[in-house]
């Protein structure tokens, strides 16, 4: 049912009242670059990194590559071309989205990303093509499945294979991951042998439920990036990243008797349920064309779903299936994270391909509940991304179990993980000083007590320890 004008306007205010002080995130801003924050600037000479939270200045690294805070620590678990898979083969490149799981005898999980475009002949570490797991022998991408041990100890297989530019996912309530392939091409396209942009599931419990590896079309067949899934009312959220027009941000509505659960997202029919992309409209109900036109921290949408014509999108892409007024667009939809009853959403950055204001980040948040959509997060254009200290492109994101967001920068210039608290207030956590590449894959484990994050360039992941604390919310 279309939301109407006056049930949109009496739910934002509420949401205004509301929804700005509740969820990990209130309004999260980068001072000086941050647009109209609510809060009292209380920053010192730092950038915008408030000196009274957060974990202190970061510390070079003496080996070069990872700066952190006094106290805090780090070491490599896996490393492209250096550390090796249980079958010989040498860790795959380009690690990205990632996610930790509940492994047995106290050990953790984590499903790795490997974000690689075309034929394998482009990539010196492509994923191995596991028998049984692979999809498409012509593609370079995929996933692993990285074990580590109570004692240090490292295991690592693959869990996927034949896929291509595995980019971000999501994990289920059920524990196991969704990865997506950010690209659109079709059989005979760069080499593949089949059609690529879908989502599939990898299990890092059960090797024998990722054998013969299917994709789940009822998602859609789009350049995907994030996925999360709504475990009250069983919709699954996913993001597009981009351009010319564009992309959008999806709702599946599962069949009605669909029961979510281990193993049954692969026994849906192509066209099972219902895929839609968002509409926007403001508080005086008139259509927002594209994300970028918010440039208030606060800004609350009414969100409306609109049925995709063409789900699998052969001949026409499914965001070009739409002409201009039916659905509002955002450049790179990013990282999304599911929290507080609802989907935290990245848009990375706009510039002059967007029709609004040029900005190097939003955070929104998506209350399903009251079909709202509120603006937690606005960076403003960083004018000086190779110095140190302003924070751009934000990408991956996680909640802290320390109150806040972790955010991963794939800006330009130096990249950061840094954190954000309730109050909007930001501080660095790490600073990668090995190379330009982006930060990706942020994740906590289970108990909390190691952040695990990647350089995607050339595929290094790092466990981050140290004295976490609970940062204050204001």
């Amino acid at each position: 049912m279309p939301l109407n004008r006056r049930e949109f306007t009496q739910q934002s205010a509420v949401a205004g009242a509301g929804l700005a002080l509740t969820g990990v995130v209130g309004a999260l801003a980068t001072a000086p670059e941050a647009l109209a924050s609510d809060e009292p600037e209380t920053y010192g000479a730092g950038r915008g990194h408030g000196h009274d939270l957060g974990y202190g200045p970061l510390v070079a690294d003496p080996d070069g590559m990872l700066a952190l805070p006094e106290g805090f620590s780090y070491r490599v678990v896996t490393h492209s071309g250096v550390t090796r898979l249980e079958s010989g083969e040498f860790t795959p490149s380009n690690h990205d989205g990632t996610a930790a799981f509940a492994g047995p005898r106290g050990t953790t999980y984590l499903v790795n990303n490997h974000e690689l475009k075309g034929p394998r002949s482009k990539w010196t570490h492509p994923v191995p093509l596991t028998e049984g797991l692979v999809y498409d022998p012509a593609a370079a991408g995929g996933c692993t499945v990285v074990e580590v041990h109570r004692d240090g100890t490292v295991a690592e297989w693959v869990g996927l294979a034949g896929t291509s530019t595995n980019c971000a996912g999501g994990r289920t309530a059920w524990g196991t991951w969704l990865t997506g392939e950010e690209t659109e091409d079709l059989a005979g396209k760069n080499g593949m042998t089949k059609d690529h942009g879908y989502i599939f599931e990898v299990d890092p419990h059960d090797v024998r439920a990722n054998l013969a590896p299917k994709p789940i079309k009822a998602f859609g067949r789009y350049a995907h990036e994030a996925v999360v899934l709504d475990p009250k009312r069983g919709h699954a959220y996913l993001t597009e990243d981009a351009s010319g027009p564009n992309g959008l941000l999806f709702r599946w509505v599962p069949p009605q008797d669909f029961e979510h659960g281990r193993g049954q997202l692969r026994t849906l029919a192509d066209d099972a349920g219902a895929l839609q992309a968002f509409r926007c409209i403001d508080s005086s109900g008139s259509f927002v064309d594209d994300l970028s036109r918010a440039t208030r921290i606060g800004t609350v949408y009414g969100v409306d779903w609109i049925d995709v014509p063409d789900r699998d999108a052969r001949t026409t892409s499914v965001r070009k299936q739409f002409t201009d007024g039916q659905v509002t667009r955002a450049r790179k939809l990013e990282g999304m994270w599911w929290g507080d009853g609802g989907a935290y959403i990245v848009s990375s950055y706009a510039r002059e391909e967007s029709p609004g204001a040029a900005h190097d980040g939003q955070v929104w948040f998506y209350d399903p509940k009251r079909r709202t959509l509120t603006l937690k997060v606005l960076l403003g254009v960083n004018a000086t991304p190779d110095e140190d200290g302003a924070f751009d492109g934000p990408d991956n994101i996680t909640v802290s179990p320390y109150g806040g967001l972790v955010i991963a920068e794939d800006g330009e210039g130096v990249q950061h993980l840094f954190g954000a608290t309730d109050s909007g207030r930001t501080y660095p956590i790490a600073r990668n000083d090995l190379n330009d590449s982006e930060f990706t894959g942020v994740t906590f484990s289970p108990d909390g007590d190691t952040l695990f994050a990647n350089i995607q360039d050339p595929g290094i992941m790092v466990a981050i320890t140290g004295p976490w604390r609970r940062q204050p919310r204001r």
